[in-house]
């Protein structure tokens, strides 16, 4: 199922990035808005698959790496998320 994605975010690549970009920036923005800034480890763990994502989209990175960084990144912004929001 993942290859079939996959193959078709490979097909609509341009469309992909804009989404991704979209989402994966504003996304690790609030995260880091949210609380992050109090906790050098928590900015860390934040800023750095977000700043990996973006850098495979510029970089025109196979979407297979793409995809993954982004689904580890927006689980780990989400889980911050929800975190800075229940504390």
């Amino acid at each position: 199922m993942f290859d079939k994605l996959v193959k078709e975010m490979e097909f609509n690549r341009f469309g992909w990035i804009a989404i991704i970009l979209l989402v994966v920036g504003c996304l690790g923005g609030l995260t880091v808005g949210m609380g992050a800034l109090q906790s050098t480890f928590a900015l860390i763990v934040i800023l750095i698959p977000t700043m990996l994502t973006l850098s495979f989209l510029l970089s025109v990175a196979p979407m297979k790496w793409i995809a993954t960084s982004t689904i580890v990144t927006v689980g780990i912004d989400l889980l911050f998320f929800g975190y800075y929001l229940a504390a």
